[in-house]
């Protein structure tokens, strides 16, 4: 038994989540010290399991801030991140982590190009670091790097052998996101029957199925996945963790126990943080996500919001909106108005939409209140007047 011991729950699904680590490895962005502090704070309230917190290793100010957010005495367990090194492993403990991830590559890609060495060599490292690192703490993921295109008999001895040397799971690393839900289902089946080891489900999204795949894994028997803010990471980015939870709360009926009306803040705060866009039709979080202008689908949501709404707005911090433009219809313009305090007949709903379409067209985009209002005053209001 370790000296520290991890917050890591015994049943049911576990969010780990790698914004601070894999997320900040993203080209260009680099968060400050308070913005990582700030990051973890908003996980731990968002109810993340366990935070992958960065790479110790790297000294500084990386390994201070670490240390900082050690201290900060949250709910979540805190891992450090490191190679299969006895130095890397030393970092994360030196910074006091409840858990560490020794990260070794598995394909004969890396092992050729990347590491220059052999298979036995990867598993005589992996078992030394992991050795070292279970005289200290009392849970250790062992990172299997590039998974999805290691040989699977290797990728099962591996696995038996971080198990043998006292680690608590393997990663399961889609690293250049190369999977399909149908291969993440099997490789993930056959590695939990042939190992009994607990595995995470670690994805990219290159192809655009790292949500998917994270699914796939989950239901193959992986109790781990492995995610991030927004689908922050390296390249095209990880699997999103509110893509995840959303869809395993609404699509597979889970709940992981997440606080998903924040997920808007979180995703705002990490965006801004990042320098990265929060696109608007981005799912679960956009802007759009809960924007209606097409006449048929705007009305449908005005008269139930179940028609064209799998949950509701609030359930992850957002509103309601209908937009006006080219393809809105009476109803919604109806609708809008009632905001604003005026009640349109059918007549003067007609009139206006008229010009609201053409307007948009010109505009190549929806119209803003005001402009709706200068429509209204034009043809209706000051007509009315005179």
């Amino acid at each position: 038994m370790g000296e520290r011991m991890a917050k890591i729950p015994d049943s049911g699904l576990v969010i780990v989540d790698t914004t601070l680590r894999d997320g900040e490895q993203t080209a260009g962005v680099a968060f400050s010290n308070k913005e990582k502090i700030r990051i973890a704070e908003m996980l731990d309230d968002l109810g993340v399991h366990q935070i992958e917190a960065g790479i110790p290793v790297m000294g500084g100010y990386e390994s201070d801030t670490i240390s900082a957010i050690c201290k900060l005495g949250l709910k979540a367990s805190i891992m450090g991140w490191s190679r299969a090194l006895i130095r890397d492993v030393d970092a994360s403990l030196a910074c006091g982590c409840d858990a560490v991830s020794v990260s070794i590559s598995v394909s004969d890609i890396h092992l050729k190009y990347k590491l220059k060495t052999s298979r036995a060599a990867v598993l005589e490292m992996m078992a030394k670091a992991v050795g070292h690192a279970k005289k200290h703490v009392d849970y250790i993921s062992v990172n299997a790097e590039d998974s999805s295109r290691s040989e699977m008999d290797f990728l099962t001895e591996f696995a038996r052998e971080a198990k043998r040397a006292g680690a608590d799971r393997i990663c399961y690393c889609d690293t250049v996101g190369i999977l399909d839900p149908f291969a993440a289902y099997e490789q993930v089946k056959s590695l939990r029957e042939g190992t009994g080891i607990e595995v995470e489900m670690h994805t990219h999204n290159d192809f655009g199925m790292a949500t998917a795949n994270t699914l796939a894994g989950v239901r193959a028997g992986a109790r781990f996945v492995g995610v991030t803010v927004n689908g922050l990471g390296e390249r095209a980015g990880n699997a999103a963790l509110e893509e995840v939870v959303m869809a395993l709360k609404h699509l597979r009926k889970v709940d992981t126990g997440i606080k998903t009306e924040k997920f808007v803040e979180v995703s705002e705060y990490v965006s801004r943080a990042a320098g990265r866009l929060l696109p608007s039709w981005k799912a679960i979080v956009g802007s759009h996500m809960f924007a209606h202008e097409s006449g048929v689908h705007a009305d449908g949501a005005l008269k139930n919001p179940v028609t064209y709404e799998v949950f509701e707005p609030r359930e992850v911090g957002l509103q309601r909106q209908i937009i006006i433009g080219k393809h809105s219809g009476t109803a919604s313009l109806k609708g809008k108005f009632r905001e604003y305090g005026i009640e349109l007949s059918d007549e003067q709903a007609g009139k206006i939409l008229k010009h609201v379409r053409s307007l948009a067209i010109d505009m190549k985009r929806s119209l803003f209140d005001k402009e709706l209002i200068y429509i209204y005053e034009d043809l209706i209001h000051r007509k009315n007047e005179k």
